[in-house]
């Protein structure tokens, strides 16, 4: 299918969005389910190539996705999410969408993790859920799923893993990671019955401590990155 207009990727944006998607499945944020995105333009986004993400090969490119309309043929029906957020949220990037494991546990359980460590804070006050347990398959769905998101960096759904957005993608990422930790911690914390709401960072001092400052995603970017075969310095100065 074949898109009028369509904004056309830079060959480092689409090497970019393969090194996202390969960093996200080894760090074990994403399986054989889960893709990623980053922003175009106002009416476009690039998203990774419908495969597993760690399967990724330096031949596989992303495909354009328009923000508004129908999604192009071989394009993965959830990434009706990615459409919806772009739509509403001009501040956002990137988006990742992630199957991680302490996620997933936790919101089995209709919970999400609160913000009780430094990385948990930049989702104070807390994660909304998605209490559907039910793939993503409709715009309805996705109206939902973004609803849901709001002005937030993340949203968890049932069962069903987490969807991230960020200025970037490379922001994306970094959450995403900070999330599935966020939820480590609140699941030990409930395994050692020590999580009360004491330990719950206020909103105040969450927004003191959730700083972009001293090139924290820039550094968390890179160390799940670096390992990657086409992962290079100026994907961290193109894409931060």
């Amino acid at each position: 299918m074949s898109l009028a207009g369509t904004a056309k990727p830079t060959v480092q944006q689409q090497r970019t969005v393969r090194v996202a998607a390969r960093a996200l499945a080894r760090a074990g944020l994403v399986h054989a389910y889960g893709h990623c995105s980053l922003r175009l333009d106002e009416q476009h986004f690039l998203v990774c190539a419908a495969k597993p993400m760690g399967l990724i090969t330096s031949k596989d490119l992303g495909r354009v996705v328009p923000v508004h309309g129908d999604l192009p043929n071989g394009v993965l029906g959830e990434v009706r999410i990615h459409q919806q957020i772009y739509r509403r949220r001009k501040d956002v990037g990137g988006i990742v969408r992630s199957m991680p494991r302490d996620v997933m546990t936790l919101s089995a359980a209709g919970l999400t993790p609160m913000p009780r460590h430094g990385m948990g804070t930049y989702f104070s006050p807390g994660v909304p859920l998605w209490n559907d347990i039910q793939l993503v398959r409709t715009d309805r769905q996705a109206q939902g799923v973004a609803d849901q998101l709001d002005v937030r960096p993340a949203v968890v759904m049932r069962g069903n893993g987490a969807v991230v957005a960020g200025k970037d993608l490379a922001m994306a990422v970094a959450l995403t990671w900070y999330l599935e930790d966020a939820a480590r911690v609140e699941l030990q914390l409930r395994a050692a019955g020590l999580a009360s709401l004491d330990g719950v960072v206020s909103p105040g001092q969450a927004k003191l401590r959730a700083t972009s400052a001293g090139r924290i995603f820039e550094r968390m970017w890179a160390y799940l990155a670096a390992d990657d075969p086409e992962w290079s310095e100026d994907l961290e100065t193109e894409v931060i």
